[in-house]
């Protein structure tokens, strides 16, 4: 191989890992990106700790809706932890 071509095959494999790096790092705090298992259970736990309970059907909607504001309202204080 000449010298040019190793030059545009170095350029591409470093343009390729480049854009592979870009493309698995998530913004901190992206609601969308995806979660860990711990990540999902730390989260529950937050919602049983601000009164959820999966297991009350019956006040379903209402019980989600304020357990999610509560637990919106701590996270925007910056208070996440557990009792």
């Amino acid at each position: 191989m000449t010298h040019p071509s190793r030059l545009i095959l170095s350029a591409l494999a470093l343009c390729c890992a480049t854009s592979v790096f870009a493309q698995t790092a998530a913004q901190p705090g992206d609601p969308n990106a995806p979660k860990t298992r711990a990540q999902v259970r730390q989260e529950f736990l937050m919602w049983r700790a601000a009164g959820y309970d999966p297991d009350d059907w019956l006040n379903y909607p209402d019980n989600a809706i304020a357990a999610s504001r509560i637990v919106a309202q701590q996270q925007a204080r910056g208070n996440t932890t557990q009792h």
